[in-house]
């Protein structure tokens, strides 16, 4: 009995060995798992020759080429022949280098050998969404390299994030297919310079084998983004590149440093403005703004580490190294936009962040290095596009961001003295950018980050206590709390951004604005065209209506032109960036004044539709047929009755343009033209009479509300670029969305100009109603003349129309 109790014992722990043990083995014999076993026997074959040990340096290569023919050349040979036959090929001199005692060659066929891995995983993912194999393309993303993380970058996901989605149903194969391509590439084409930047330092200090492993390294990264190259480039830039990266493998080994250093420019100058994924608009315009931040802390950071030509602070030095180090890699990204401005100054700046980083390992004087900082300064606001200088906020807060990140990485290794100079960095980028905008427009919030970054205090959202960063690092409070306060301060971070973009209506705020707009301009000109229709009426005028209604088409038409030169004009303002936004708000503004002043449409519409009136008269009086002089004269007066309509139209909606986009705004101008059709129809087809002048009052009205949310906005992007001062109304605070459906933020400027705004309309329908009262009151008393007898029918078969 107690034979057969342990051998059901024995059967069951065998088991639960067994279901250990799979996803272990299943782990181990992984793509990435053999890749990683491949490099690592390699880097061990390497080591062993250098030791003179070449028996186990042999032994450890036929390690590394058994796994690699059982492995992955099935997989390779079958999707990609010809790289198998590379690897094959690096094998092969691999093994002749490990003969001949050639540790230089060995390194660059080991750099080879390893970057082909990445470039065939790499295919193999993009092939495995592509036959809706999510769980495939996954397995070999394992296989791949990552960016090297800072303080100013994280580790690229970007592709495993579109692949999960995928594999979950929430994503796309084409979002996947982007994401593989443009995050790996992006990984690949950062490798190959960090390469390039690592063989030439080893070339400076004499390290051969170093030089040998990291060039064979970089060309084996270009293999992988080669395509994209010459797809941007060309073919034969591609060859040419190809071959020259060849030569500079052999130098690297033959050790001839003028070649070496001859194919080193020469590589450097044909990756001059490649990039491999290309950022957008807006990335680079952060990018930029990121560059000219990064740039002063250099000369802040060294400052702080150098004293009368000794170095006091080490960690001081690391932080200029790292700050030099991110303005390089921005200044790179964004280099060929910078070069289409001025390409001789685009050199310049790269020249100088060369110099810097010599003056940092010279350990220059400051003052020098402040110099070299001053000019890069001088030259990028010569040339970096007015619009990316903009969002400086936005980069201020990335920086922030990156530089808070440093606290948890420096308190978990107990190091509380780098985590509060990393708090106090952070804090003066506050003070330095956002943080005086901030306080015009949310003042409270931004008592709160302060409060967040110091002793902490109120919780305005729950009433509660929040802690203070400053506070934490003193008491060296644990990391979960420390965690917590800056995920804190980042959400806010974000309620701040949201703040300071509140400016930008919302798309149905826009469409909204743009359709009342259409609709009441198309109102006047419809009621216009209406009343000069309507008084053709015996048979012998009714043959003027033609010509009367072919103006009116040629109005349309040219509204549409002026819409065209409009935009196109604004194309080539878009350097201006936000001061263009103000400049052309201001106009709109302006254009809204007109429509909705009540004094206007009481008096000067009334007269401007008698004058329409009587130059019809002029031209129809008397005519049984019409004459070529007349058809013209009646094509005018259609033509300039309806183009005024047009014309105002237009001025306002290229603010919204600028402010939405066209896309958005074309959406109202189509919902307003909609209305303004089924008017036309009642009038004109079916002859039917409707309430325009309760419906000339109503959008009025509305058209009110157009005017001081556009004020606002207007008032808010004046503050923002640095037109008009910010004065924040003390206790008064907003929520957002008044800010984005209303214009309303909490600064005296604003509501005081939107105050001014409604009073001037309001105040000039009081006027208005004043000028008719006394002018009726002067009729009475003195009679009409025969002239204002004639105006006053016209202008009461105007409003009988109406």
């Amino acid at each position: 009995m107690m034979t057969r109790m342990r051998g059901i014992i024995c059967m069951v722990l065998a088991f639960m060995l067994v279901l250990f043990a799979l996803p272990v083995m299943a782990q181990t014999d992984s793509p990435q798992a053999n890749a990683e076993q491949i490099r690592q026997q390699l880097f061990t074959t390497q080591s062993k020759l250098m030791l003179g040990d070449t028996a186990a340096a042999a032994t450890a290569l036929q390690s590394a080429s058994e796994r690699y023919t059982s492995s992955l050349k099935p997989i390779f040979n079958k999707s990609f022949p010809e790289l198998a036959a590379s690897i094959d090929k690096d094998f092969k001199r691999a093994s002749d280098a490990l003969q001949a005692g050639d540790s230089l060659t060995l390194a660059i066929a080991r750099g080879s050998i390893w970057t082909d891995f990445l470039s065939a995983s790499t295919q193999l993912a993009a092939q495995a969404v592509k036959a809706n194999d999510g769980k495939a393309a996954a397995e070999w993303l394992l296989l791949r390299e990552f960016t090297a993380s800072t303080k100013f970058s994280r580790p690229n996901s970007d592709a495993t994030k579109a692949v999960q989605a995928f594999i979950a149903g929430t994503g796309n194969a084409e979002d996947a297919l982007a994401a593989i391509h443009n995050d790996l590439f992006d990984t690949y084409q950062a490798q190959l310079t960090s390469s390039l930047a690592n063989a030439d330092d080893a070339h400076k200090n004499d390290f051969a084998l170093r030089r040998a492993e990291e060039v064979g390294l970089a060309a084996g990264y270009f293999n992988i983004i080669a395509s994209t190259y010459g797809e941007q480039r060309g073919e034969a830039a591609l060859k040419q590149t190809l071959q020259v990266f060849n030569a500079l493998e052999r130098t690297a080994i033959s050790g001839d440093k003028y070649g070496y250093e001859l194919n080193m420019q020469t590589v450097q100058a044909a990756l001059k403005g490649f990039r491999a994924a290309p950022l957008s608009e807006t990335d680079q315009a952060r990018r930029a703004g990121q560059l000219i931040r990064f740039v002063d802390l250099v000369a802040i950071e060294y400052k702080r580490g150098i004293r009368d030509g000794v170095v006091v602070k080490d960690i001081e030095i690391q932080e200029a190294t790292t700050f030099l180090e991110a303005s390089t890699a921005a200044f790179n990204d964004i280099s060929q936009t910078l070069e289409k401005q001025d390409v001789d100054k685009s050199n310049r700046v790269a020249t100088l962040l060369a110099q810097m980083k010599t003056q940092i390992q010279t350990t220059a004087d400051p003052n020098a290095l402040q110099a070299s900082v001053d000019d890069i300064q001088k030259t990028l606001k010569e040339i970096v596009p007015e619009k990316w200088q903009q969002v400086a906020s936005t980069s201020d807060m990335d920086v922030i961001v990156s530089v808070l990140d440093q606290i948890p990485v420096a308190v978990k290794s107990n190091q509380y003295d780098l985590a509060e100079s990393a708090r106090l960095e952070a804090y003066g980028l506050l003070e330095l950018g956002m943080e005086q905008r901030l306080r015009g427009f949310a003042p409270d919030m931004a008592a709160q980050i302060e409060g967040l970054f110091w002793q902490g205090g109120t919780d305005t959202s729950t009433g509660g206590i929040m802690p203070g960063l400053a506070s934490q690092i003193a008491t060296r409070a644990p990391l979960a709390d420390i965690k917590l306060t800056i995920a804190t301060l980042k959400s806010t971070f974000v309620q701040a951004q949201q703040i300071m973009d509140a400016g930008k209506s919302t798309p149905t705020i826009v469409i909204s604005n743009s359709a009342i707009i259409v609709f009441r301009e198309g109102l006047e000109a419809v009621l216009i065209l209406a009343s000069l229709l309507a008084s053709l009426r015996t048979l012998e005028e009714r043959q003027f209506r033609r010509p009367i209604a072919i103006g009116a088409a040629l109005a349309f038409v040219a509204t549409g032109l002026t819409w065209w030169a409009a935009n196109a004009l604004l194309q080539t303002m878009l350097p201006l960036g936000e001061r263009l936004e103000a400049i052309v708000s201001l106009i709109a503004i302006g254009v809204l004044l007109v429509i909705t002043n009540w004094f206007f449409h009481k008096v000067y519409w009334t007269g401007w539709m008698a004058g329409f009136h009587s130059k019809k008269r002029t031209l129809v009086n008397g005519v049984a047929v019409i004459t070529a002089g007349q058809m013209i004269g009646l094509i005018i007066l259609g033509f300039t009755s309806i183009y005024r309509e047009g014309f105002e139209s237009v001025l306002f909606m290229q603010s919204l343009v600028l402010e939405a986009g066209l896309g958005v705004v074309l959406q109202g101008v189509a919902l307003g033209l909609v209305g303004v059709g089924i008017v036309g129809v009642i009038t004109f087809t079916l002859q039917r009479k409707l309430p325009y002048k309760k419906m000339l009052v109503v959008t009025g009205i509305m058209i009110g509300f157009v005017l001081l949310t556009m004020v606002g906005n207007t008032v808010h992007v004046m503050q923002v670029v640095g037109w008009m001062p910010i004065t924040p109304i003390i206790g008064l605070n907003l929520p957002l969305w008044l800010g984005q459906w209303f214009g309303l933020f909490a600064t005296w400027q604003g509501i005081g100009f939107q105050i001014a705004a409604a009073v001037f309309v309001i105040g000039s329908y009081f006027w208005a109603e004043h000028i008719n009262k006394t002018r009726r009151e002067n009729k009475v008393s003195t009679g009409i003349d025969q002239k204002e007898q004639q105006e006053s029918v016209v202008v009461s078969s105007i409003e009988s129309h109406a």
